[in-house]
């Protein structure tokens, strides 16, 4: 804001401090460098920004992928009151519940083009999954047969540097065995601190019955991959190419110089793409002219490339379409029906009641006990995440 031509920051530091608090996040000091914010807190400072114009009509672009149910609760309500000022809001979102909560009408887009329309007070669940996606809800999560087997990782007492208090677990192979939890609660610092990009204070990890110091490149020689949350930043090497970055792991067991190695790499990168569904131009392509949706891909693809055993997933599923989501579930299922092991952090809880085997609900930095899928339900996921397991 201006007034005369002369900038005012003082009214612009004022302004961002009363976004900031609409969305409950009044402890995010304007002056905090952007970079030093975690991924969660960054979404929230973009929505923030958008707030700040008195914009007639808003548009929230996946507003809520890296956000925990407080804060999507929190936007809601701003939500609210700008149609209430009498604003128009568009709210693009894969996530169906959200769409139900904020808005009055909807309009599918699949391939590029407009499927279907109509009133949320009209239409059912069922009705706008099959729009997005070409099938029926109850397709949505394949169930994928298999059988849980020896014990591949696990963790006792696990603490770091960061939130995480105290972690026990163990993945088997053959099942997903799901995190829940709020942003913040120590959900991701749990796979960090076992991939090795966490400092360890105190506790073990044991894979395969062996004990195991985590370091990235030793858990991926111990059979652990990792996909991180944060694909720009952790997950992906954006400048480099999509083939680069599925099989920038693996290069270093091959000759560099194996012309026939380069070539087999060369056909695995173009069975991928095909696998996953990436919109590319080909394998040579620069990852960061990607969509996010098919950054995500490329990075969950290399996990297959490396063949690991384990796999560690951060939100695996931001950023990707609702059809998409119904592939990786499906990659998830046919990973542990083959024998490997799943271990799944998500902020839905719907997503981890239709793929996880067991949860287990993450509470201040200490992990709950695990239960049975069966066990659970979104109410008493949501109810443990806030209040621990004593309120669950």
């Amino acid at each position: 804001p201006s007034s005369g031509g002369i900038f005012l920051p003082l009214r612009m530091r004022e302004r961002v401090v009363s976004s900031l608090a609409l969305l409950g996040r009044e402890e995010i000091q304007p002056s905090t460098p952007v970079s030093q914010l975690s991924v969660a807190a960054r979404q929230l400072v973009e929505i923030a920004r958008a707030l700040i114009h008195d914009a007639p009509v808003i548009v929230f672009d996946e507003p809520t992928s890296s956000l925990g149910a407080q804060d999507i609760e929190h936007l809601f309500e701003v939500i609210d009151r700008l149609r209430k000022d009498g604003r128009a809001v568009v709210y693009i979102s894969h996530f169906l519940e959200e769409v139900q909560r904020v808005a009055d009408s909807w309009t599918v887009l699949r391939d590029g083009k407009v499927v279907g329309e109509g009133q949320i007070s009209e239409t059912s669940t069922e009705d706008l999954v099959s729009h997005m996606i070409g099938r029926r809800l109850e397709e949505m999560y394949p169930q994928i047969p298999r059988q849980r087997g020896d014990k591949l990782i696990e963790v006792s007492g696990l603490k770091t540097k960061s939130v995480l208090q105290r972690a026990d677990l163990t993945l088997h192979r053959g099942e997903v065995l799901g995190i829940a939890g709020l942003v913040g609660s120590g959900r991701s610092e749990l796979l960090r601190g076992m991939y090795g990009l966490d400092p360890i204070v105190s506790g073990s990890v044991r894979v395969a019955g062996h004990s195991h110091t985590p370091h990235p490149a030793r858990s991926i020689q111990a059979g652990i991959g990792f996909a991180s949350e944060d694909r720009k930043k952790e997950g992906l090497a954006t400048d480099l190419t999509l083939a680069t970055n599925l099989t920038l792991a693996s290069s270093s067991a091959r000759n560099l110089f194996s012309l026939l190695g380069l070539k087999k790499e060369r056909k695995q990168v173009e069975v991928w793409i095909e696998k996953f569904g990436i919109l590319t131009w080909g394998p040579d392509q620069p990852v960061r002219t990607l969509s996010g949706g098919n950054q995500q891909k490329v990075a969950l693809a290399r996990l297959l490339h490396l063949d690991v055993d384990a796999v560690l997933l951060d939100e695996p599923t931001r950023g990707i379409d609702v059809g998409s989501k119904t592939e990786v579930f499906r990659w998830i299922g046919e990973l542990a029906a083959s024998g490997k092991g799943v271990l799944v952090v998500s902020s839905s809880m719907q997503e981890l009641l239709g793929i996880c085997d067991r949860v287990q609900v993450m509470h201040r930095g200490v992990l709950g006990e695990p239960r049975g899928v069966d066990q659970w339900d979104e109410h008493s996921l949501m109810v443990c995440a806030v209040g621990g397991e004593e309120a669950a």
